[in-house]
């Protein structure tokens, strides 16, 4: 009895840690893509898939800006697509995600799927500051995550996700300039 009793506690205590591990809206979404088609039609949220064309010209205006060189212009040259998912928690069903853990889902998906954290100076002239994450293969950076909150909206955030074939001199120099970039995107 003693035994089946302790099975039992056991039993409650491993669901009960699979909960935990599965905090946020639903079954949390271990990719970044994932995680923009699960939301990304969702009430309160605003996706962006910028064309590498569009994405190219809005990079060298940006360039233009900080006075690029080759390695800035191999850079944006490697870039594959950019996505970004605003997130404004402005209908009920909105605010309830944000109360069942959307943001944790955020924060854990970058954890999870093994992003490393990048120290970025903060860009004076974007209004919206990024913390970048990196996840890198065979010594190259293939996609780069930027997380940020909509300006003076609370529980808000946005989403930035930057695929390519980066070296770590042409990533610094995509880090530059990206939140300027994203600010110049149509609302």
């Amino acid at each position: 009895m003693r035994n089946r009793l302790l099975l039992v506690c056991f039993s409650l205590g491993l669901l009960w840690l699979a909960g935990c591990r599965a905090a946020g809206p639903e079954q949390p979404a271990r990719t970044v893509a994932e995680f923009f088609r699960k939301y990304e039609s969702r009430s309160g949220f605003k996706a962006q898939t910028v064309e590498a064309n569009f994405a190219t010209r809005l990079l060298l205006g940006q360039l233009g800006r900080i006075g690029g060189d080759n390695e800035t212009t191999q850079a944006i040259a490697a870039l594959r697509s950019v996505r970004v998912l605003t997130f404004t928690p402005t209908s009920g069903g909105a605010r309830d995600l944000v109360a069942r853990g959307l943001n944790q889902e955020v924060e854990g998906l970058l954890q999870n799927e093994q992003y490393q954290p990048l120290p970025v100076a903060a860009d004076a002239d974007a209004s919206t500051q990024f913390k970048f994450s990196a996840r890198r293969n065979n010594g190259r950076v293939q996609e780069v995550v930027g997380t940020s909150q909509v300006s003076g909206v609370p529980d808000s955030f946005v989403l930035m996700a930057i695929s390519g074939n980066f070296t770590e001199s042409q990533l610094q120099q995509l880090l530059k300039f990206l939140p300027g970039a994203v600010d110049q995107l149509p609302k």
